[in-house]
C-alpha cells in the first residue's frame, strides 16, 4: 500500500483486493510507528476506522463507490476547521478548540466520500516556513531529518512523503503549499485565489490566502482540486507546440545555489526534450522586492485573524490576547508584535494593492508577449533549510501576491549525503495565468509521465 494512488486504490476496492479498513489501518500503523520521529501529526481522527467500515459497507451494499474520493484518507492541515476534531492552527492558545463545523473544503471532501484521517502540524498560525508550533514542536523532513520539511504546511508534506495518508490539504499565503511540496518530493497546487473557498480556514491574509491539494502524483492532486473547488475548472488545453518561459531572475548565482541549479538545468532540458519550446525570460523580477514592497500579508494579519478569532469564539480572540497569554511558540512573537502594529487602513496598504495590480498586468503582458503557457523556476533557490535555520530564497511570492495559480513538481534530488541518503528533494514551479489550472496540470502530468521523480524516503533514518 506504499505510494498507492487514488485510481489504483479504487480499482482494488472494486475488485475486492483491498478494503478501506485495510488502508486506514495501514496508515494508522505507520503514524504510530514513525511519527514519534517526524512529529507531523497533531491529531488522529478517533472515528477513522469506523468511517472506513462505513465506506466498505456502502460499497458492499451498493456495488458502487460513494463518490470520486470514496474512502480516500486525507491529511488536513490544522488551520482548517473540522467539526469532529479540534482546530488549533498549531497554537497552545487554541488547544482543544473546535468551532463545531467543517470548513467548506472539508464538507466537499466528505461529500465526495473522503475520510479526514488526521490533522497535521504547521508553522504556528501558518506564519513562517519551518513548521514549528507550540502544539507539536518541530516537524522533520523524512528525506533528511536534520532539515525542516518546509512550511508552513510542513506537517502535511512530511506525512504524505512518509505515506501516512493518501492525499493532503495545505494552505498557502506566500509559499506554504509549494514549499513543503518541493522539500518532500511531492506535487502541490496553489490554485487561483477564489477557486477554493476560504470558509473555515484560520486566516493570515484573505487577500493572498488559499487552500490547495498536496499529493504524491499529479493525478491525485488534480482529483482533490476538482472536489474542493467552488466551481468547475476552466477547460484550457496546451497548444500543439507549448512554450514555457524560464524566469532566470528567480535562480540563484552563489555556491549555495549550485545543487538546486544543477537539478533545474536537467529539468529544463527534460521539458525541452518533451517538445516544449523553452524561452529565456530576461525580465528582472526580484523576489525579495515582491515580498518587501508589494505583499500585504503582514498588513492583513491583525485585521483578518482578529476578526476570525472573535467570530468563532476563540478563547483568546485577538493577537493582543494571544501575546498576553504566552500560549504560543516564542519563534513567532516578533512576527506577531510587528504585524500587530500594521493595519489595512494605512496609505501604505493601498499603495501595495496598487503595486499588486500592476504586477498582475505585468505578468499578463509577459505571457502575451512571449505567447507562454507557463513560467518555470525553482521553488527555492537553495535546499530547504536545516532545523534551527530559516528558509531563504523561496520564489512562491509571485503566485501568492498576484493570486495566479502555480503547480510545484518534483524536479529531482541533491547529491546524497550521510544525512540524506538519496539526497534532498528539489521542486520547481509551473506558474500560469488565472483560471489556467487545467493547462498547468496537463503539462505537469506529461512531465511526470516522461520523467517520474517521486522516490520513497528511507525509513531507517526515522528510527
Amino acid at each position: 500500500m506504499l505510494e498507492l494512488t487514488i485510481a489504483t486504490y479504487h480499482q482494488s476496492l472494486l475488485e475486492k483486493r483491498l478494503t478501506t479498513e485495510d488502508l486506514v489501518a495501514f496508515y494508522l500503523d505507520r503514524i504510530q510507528r514513525f511519527d514519534n520521529t517526524l512529529s507531523s501529526i497533531i491529531y488522529v481522527n478517533p472515528a477513522a476506522m469506523e468511517l472506513a467500515r462505513e465506506c466498505d459497507d456502502y460499497l458492499c451494499t451498493n456495488g458502487t463507490l460513494r463518490g470520486n474520493l470514496h474512502g480516500v484518507p486525507v491529511l488536513v492541515k490544522d488551520n482548517i476547521e473540522t467539526a469532529d476534531m479540534p482546530t488549533t492552527a498549531g497554537s497552545l492558545s487554541l488547544e482543544g478548540f473546535s468551532t463545531g463545523k467543517d470548513a467548506d473544503l472539508v464538507r466537499r471532501l466528505k461529500a465526495a466520500g473522503a475520510i479526514i484521517l488526521a490533522k497535521t502540524n504547521l508553522h504556528e498560525f501558518a506564519i513562517w516556513g519551518e513548521s514549528i508550533s507550540s502544539i507539536k514542536g518541530q516537524t522533520y523532513n523524512p528525506y533528511d531529518p536534520s532539515r525542516t520539511p518546509g512550511g508552513s504546511s510542513g506537517g502535511t508534506g512530511a506525512a504524505l512523503a512518509a505515506n501516512f495518508g493518501l492525499v493532503g490539504i495545505g494552505t498557502d499565503t506566500i509559499n506554504s503549499i509549494r514549499s513543503p511540496s518541493s522539500a518532500n518530493n511531492l506535487v502541490g497546487i496553489r490554485p487561483t485565489v477564489g477557486l477554493v473557498s476560504e470558509d473555515g480556514i484560520v486566516p493570515y491574509s484573505l487577500t493572498q490566502d488559499t487552500a490547495g491539494p498536496m499529493a504524491r502524483n499529479v493525478a491525485d492532486a488534480a482529483a482533490v482540486l476538482k472536489v474542493i473547488a467552488v466551481h468547475d475548472l476552466q477547460e484550457t488545453h496546451v497548444s500543439s507546440s507549448p512554450r514555457i518561459g524560464v524566469l532566470r531572475s528567480f535562480f540563484g548565482s552563489e555556491p549555495v545555489n549550485d545543487e538546486v541549479n544543477h537539478v533545474m538545468t536537467q529539468a529544463i532540458e527534460e521539458l525541452g526534450e518533451m517538445g516544449i519550446e523553452i524561452v529565456e525570460i530576461g525580465d528582472r523580477i526580484q523576489i525579495d522586492e515582491l515580498v518587501s514592497n508589494i505583499s500585504v500579508h503582514l498588513y492583513d494579519l491583525k485585521a483578518h485573524l482578529n476578526s476570525y478569532l472573535e467570530a468563532v469564539g476563540a478563547p483568546y480572540p485577538s493577537i493582543d490576547a494571544i501575546l498576553q497569554s504566552g500560549l504560543y511558540h516564542p519563534g513567532i512573537k516578533d512576527h506577531l508584535v510587528y504585524a500587530n502594529q500594521l493595519d489595512i487602513t494605512v496609505p501604505e496598504y493601498r499603495e501595495r494593492l496598487k503595486k499588486r495590480a500592476l504586477l498582475q498586468k505585468q505578468m499578463e503582458s509577459l505571457f502575451a508577449t512571449h505567447q507562454l503557457d507557463a513560467l518555470v523556476f525553482p521553488h527555492q533557490q537553495q535546499l530547504v533549510c536545516k532545523v534551527g535555520g530559516s528558509q531563504l530564497q523561496r520564489n512562491g511570492a509571485l503566485a501568492a501576491i498576484t493570486g495566479f495559480p502555480s503547480v510545484c513538481l518534483p524536479a529531482g534530488f541533491s547529491a546524497p549525503t550521510a544525512q540524506a541518503p538519496i539526497g534532498v528533494p528539489v521542486g520547481f514551479e509551473l506558474f500560469g495565468l488565472p483560471g489556467c489550472e487545467s493547462r498547468l496540470i496537463e503539462i505537469s502530468s506529461l512531465y511526470e509521465q516522461h520523467y517520474p521523480k517521486r522516490q520513497v524516503p528511507i525509513e531507517d533514518d526515522w528510527l
